[in-house]
């Protein structure tokens, strides 16, 4: 599977320029490229996850150079797992936006998601720091054309926002990065890896400010508290579709988070438990922050950006804890989170397309077309996402409490944020459905003409809930196959011999190569000019050197 690493870059890189050149004005055949370019990814995406399950690290050498000097991408269960959800994500999204007509508002949505397919797998796939850098730099500029897309005075403003907040942080890893190469000497993960475990406690001072930093710009783009205040009026002004899609958006900071203080910087390493202290108070003020705001929201698009906060807080949680235990147990929650997050944005839009002038404010309105469908759709979503039993919320919570055993305090953050997330979905349901009543139509003239049901868009929504459901009946796999991923982020010598043993064995092998052909030419040059000759007379000639046939 070594080379088929980059096809979820490449894929979409070459795609996405081919739907601006060439199918620019028909809105069909992008439609149909973009869907199959989804599809194609999602395939690859399983392959690679049945991959990596039973195989070590496997890497992919661009050019053929070597590490450290070489990008690699690596593909482990980590990324593989990461690569799924992606695309996963992103074909409803499409699928979603052709159904609701999201696609026709704008210009270039569909070579825009192209291009935030590529930023995310590569992100998710790099193996050098830097390379994080411009993959992170790849999402966000396609973001910002997918954030603003049909226009309006709101989207804008927030879009702005989400513009000069991202910049500050992209600003700030570019410091980080150096910081970390004035030091250590280089950016590659395996080599970065190696060179601070060897680096002596004295000279640590440099590298864990660098850690530090990094730690901050994950921060930013992850939504940890106290950096979260670019998101709710980013993601709630989102078109629907789009906002579905940056549920994975925050992910990819804290895939950063699991990977670079499992690998770089572990909890037993040079920056010691440094990490550690600054995460679990940062998550923990983030439940708090994010499940508050889900209780006091006035409008329910408001809500559900608060619940991806707190859903972050919830997951950082566990993985600041750097156990096996608690890692695998987050994997489980942040797969549930970015789900429910996104069938909730899902759902909220149609919610919004169906109530006139009422939108998603929670106040009495009128009964809206589909209301029985939907109400379905929110509850088990809001059930989900709340962490109530039987679905994946309620799983995910357990193994994360099982985890923390003996952090009462923890214990007592997730409980109780849980009782207001559910008494703040439990407002929201009854003010939006239960609440609708049936009007005159002198008295909404805007609701006299049918909204038609888009089947597409339901059966994509239905889709992520379908996704949620499965995640919760498969749990005993899903959570095996999770146990199995942070073991091998626990150990994180197959990674580098993955990426740097290779480099070394390599090398050692053209050493032994050039060595042996510099001792032949040695005793050539002692030989007699008689036995010289014979010597060169016994090699066999090929290429401008053989001698003509005749």
């Amino acid at each position: 599977m070594e080379h088929w690493i980059i096809a979820p870059v490449v894929l979409p890189a070459i795609l996405a320029p081919l739907i601006v050149l060439w199918m620019r004005y028909d809105l069909v055949t992008q439609r149909v490229a973009s869907v199959i370019g989804m599809l194609a990814l999602l395939t690859l995406a399983i392959a690679l996850l049945v991959s990596a399950s039973g195989n070590p690290p496997e890497v992919y050498r661009l050019g053929g150079w070597e590490p450290p000097y070489g990008i690699v991408l690596v593909l482990d269960r980590l990324s593989a797992l990461m690569l799924l959800l992606n695309a996963i994500l992103g074909l409803v999204v499409v699928l979603y936006a052709i159904g609701s007509g999201w696609d026709r508002r704008g210009w270039h949505f569909h070579s825009l998601m192209q291009f935030q397919m590529m930023g995310i797998n590569g992100a998710f796939l790099t193996g050098d720091a830097f390379n994080l850098f411009v993959f992170f730099e790849v999402l966000l500029i396609a973001s910002y054309g997918l954030m603003i897309h049909s226009g309006g005075k709101a989207r804008l403003k927030s879009g702005v926002q989400y513009v000069v907040y991202n910049l500050a942080g992209s600003t700030l890893f570019l410091f980080a990065l150096g910081t970390i190469y004035a030091v250590a000497g280089t950016l590659s993960m395996a080599d970065l890896a190696t060179k601070v475990a060897q680096m002596p406690a004295g000279d640590s001072a440099l590298i864990r400010v660098g850690a530090v930093l990094l730690l901050l710009v994950f921060a930013v783009k992850a939504a940890l508290v106290p950096l979260q205040f670019w998101l709710p009026a980013t993601y709630s002004n989102a078109p629907g579709p789009v906002a579905a899609l940056f549920a994975i958006m925050t992910k990819v900071g804290v895939y950063a988070i699991v990977r670079v203080y499992t690998l770089i910087f572990p909890i037993t390493g040079t920056t010691d438990t440094l990490i550690h202290d600054i995460l679990v108070p940062a998550a923990c003020v983030t439940l708090v922050v994010g499940m508050v705001g889900v209780f006091g929201a006035r409008d329910m698009g408001r809500a559900v950006t608060y619940a991806v906060i707190g859903s972050i807080g919830t997951m950082v949680l566990a993985f600041s804890q750097f156990t096996q235990g608690a890692t695998s147990a987050g994997l489980y929650y942040m797969v549930h989170s970015t789900l429910a997050a996104a069938a909730l944005f899902l759902i909220a839009d149609l919610v919004r397309e169906r109530r006139g002038r009422w939108g998603l404010a929670l106040r009495d309105a009128p009964l809206m077309h589909n209301h029985g469908l939907l109400a379905a759709l929110f509850f088990v979503a809001a059930i989900a996402m709340a962490g109530m039993p039987p679905l994946s919320g309620f799983l995910g919570k357990l193994m994360i409490l099982d985890a923390l055993r003996g952090h009462w305090w923890l214990w007592a953050a997730i409980l109780i944020t849980s009782l207001i997330s559910i008494v703040g979905y439990a407002r929201i349901g009854s003010q939006v459905f239960w609440r609708s009543y049936a009007v005159k139509d002198e008295e909404t003239p805007e609701l006299r003409e049918d909204v038609t049901a888009p089947a597409l868009a339901f059966t994509a929504t239905g889709g992520l809930v379908a996704a949620l459901v499965a995640v919760t009946v498969m749990a005993g796999p899903v959570s095996t196959w999770m146990q199995g991923t942070a073991a091998q982020l626990f150990a994180p010598a197959q990674y580098i011999d993955a990426v740097m043993g290779g480099a070394e064995a390599r090398a050692q092998e053209a050493a032994r190569i050039g060595a042996q052909d510099h001792g032949h030419a040695e005793v050539i040059d002692h030989m007699a000019p008689a036995d010289r000759a014979a010597e060169g007379a016994s090699q066999p000639q090929t290429g401008h050197d053989a001698p003509a046939s005749h």
